[in-house]
């Protein structure tokens, strides 16, 4: 395969990301790297974007306001990193000014947006996933629970929740709350079977033409280690995933990723972007999609992009104007992986405002291509000192040529970031080991 040109001159690109958390720098980071840029802003940022990028202060949630600052900067690809601004409708307000947006139309961001939706697209597409019951308030979910009780319950809403949309238990009574709660603020709720095994993420770039899978990565969704405590939107992950055999990827590409690819190509609306497919592999090794997203994970987009050798800038463009099957995908063959820093209180209710110890030490000197941190919440204070805005703060990354290495170096490099009151796992990808 060639390669794809772009315009006479790549050089003219300018290219614009929204979002503002790890995520964002990391493909802030990663577009930067990129000889065919011209400028790279981010709205609204954070103040690891700002190293790479011009940010601005639109909200990721101002689609009106998004769209005037893309005509404003003459900006030729707009990159969406969170789901909500898809969901209403970036990409289609986007397209009628003739600007290109890797991200789907919001007809099909309800793939994430909607649980009922993605099942049933699932469903016309032939992909395997876990069988599931809409409950509301006309059901009985004492017996719809009894029908499920040999397993943990699996609870879902059916909106947009941020990863914490989602109740995995075996105490009857949690689950009753739960459901009763979520028919009262949404009308119904998801009640799956339960799907034993191990999960990982596969991220999977596509247009109307074609698709290209990427590393496949696994994250750690619990607060705790041992995968203890509430979900999360992520606490640490790690790429390439070894469960995810030759063989288990064969099965995901055949079963789900090309049959999914098919139906939405047959669809009026074509989808571009990239779809996260989460995946649980069974004790047989057979793949079942848990969920899917309609952008990059985070913390998986942080161990992903810096896997991709290949220019992702080229890779983002095609994907948004339908020329994905020209681009020559090429990847480092070493591990990645990060460690999230939260909040205190976090994920419930996060503290905020303290100043995060040894940050600007670290980039200043210990900072290399193989270690480094991705800003996620932080914010500059009047007097230059990093400070925490949110409730995942930053991830410390390291890519070594094994997954032990990057582990440990990763580990070593948080004990020189200090936040009060702040925690991270100790275990992120200790199950590969």
């Amino acid at each position: 395969m060639r390669r794809i040109q772009f315009k006479a001159n790549m050089s003219q690109y300018r290219v614009l990301v929204v979002g503002g958390g790890g995520r964002e720098h990391a493909l802030c980071k990663a577009i930067a790297r990129s000889e065919n840029l011209l400028e790279l802003y981010c709205t609204p940022g954070n103040a690891g974007t700002a190293k790479f990028a011009t940010n601005h202060d639109v909200q990721a949630s101002d689609i009106a306001g998004l769209v005037n600052l893309a005509v404003s900067l003459s900006c030729d690809l707009v990159i969406a990193g969170p789901e909500a601004p898809l969901c209403n409708g970036l990409a289609d307000s986007l397209a009628k000014q003739n600007i290109p947006c890797f991200g789907p139309v919001a007809a099909l961001a309800h793939l994430e947006g909607s649980k009922k939706f993605a099942k049933e697209m699932m469903q016309r597409a032939g992909v395997p996933t876990a069988g599931y019951d809409i409950l509301d308030a006309t059901s009985n979910i004492e017996q719809a629970l009894k029908a499920k009780s040999n397993a943990p319950f699996v609870i879902k809403r059916d909106v947009l929740a941020g990863g914490k949309g989602v109740v995995v238990t075996s105490d009857m009574n949690e689950a009753t709350d739960f459901i009763l709660q979520s028919i009262k603020t949404d009308g119904y709720v998801l009640l799956e079977e339960f799907l034993p095994g191990q999960e990982a993420s596969m991220l999977v770039v596509m247009d109307n033409n074609s698709f290209l899978p990427l590393p496949c990565s696994q994250d750690h969704k619990r607060a705790f280690d041992d995968d203890e405590g509430p979900n999360t939107g992520g606490m640490g992950a790690y790429c390439p995933a070894p469960i995810v055999t030759e063989e288990v990827h064969l099965k995901v590409i055949e079963r789900i990723v090309s049959p999914m690819h098919q139906h939405l190509s047959s669809l009026d609306q074509p989808y571009r972007g990239v779809l996260y497919v989460g995946l649980m592999i069974d004790e047989k090794n057979d793949p079942y999609v848990v969920e899917f997203n309609v952008r990059f994970g985070d913390p998986e987009c942080q161990v992903t992009l810096p896997l991709i050798k290949s220019d992702v800038l080229e890779m983002l463009y095609s994907a948004a104007t339908d020329k994905l099957k020209h681009y020559l995908a090429e990847y480092n063959k070493r591990y990645a992986l990060t460690i999230v820093l939260a909040s205190e209180g976090y994920p419930a209710s996060a503290k905020t405002g303290r100043i995060i110890e040894g940050l600007a030490a670290f980039e200043k000197e210990r900072e290399t291509d193989s270690l480094w941190v991705d800003h996620a919440a932080t914010t500059l204070n009047e007097m230059g000192e990093f400070v925490s805005s949110g409730g995942r703060v930053l991830s410390v990354t390291s890519m070594e040529n094994t997954l032990e290495e990057s582990y440990s170096k990763a580990y070593e490099a948080m004990n020189f970031i200090q936040l009060e009151g702040a925690h991270f796992r100790n275990d992120i990808g200790r199950k590969a080991f």
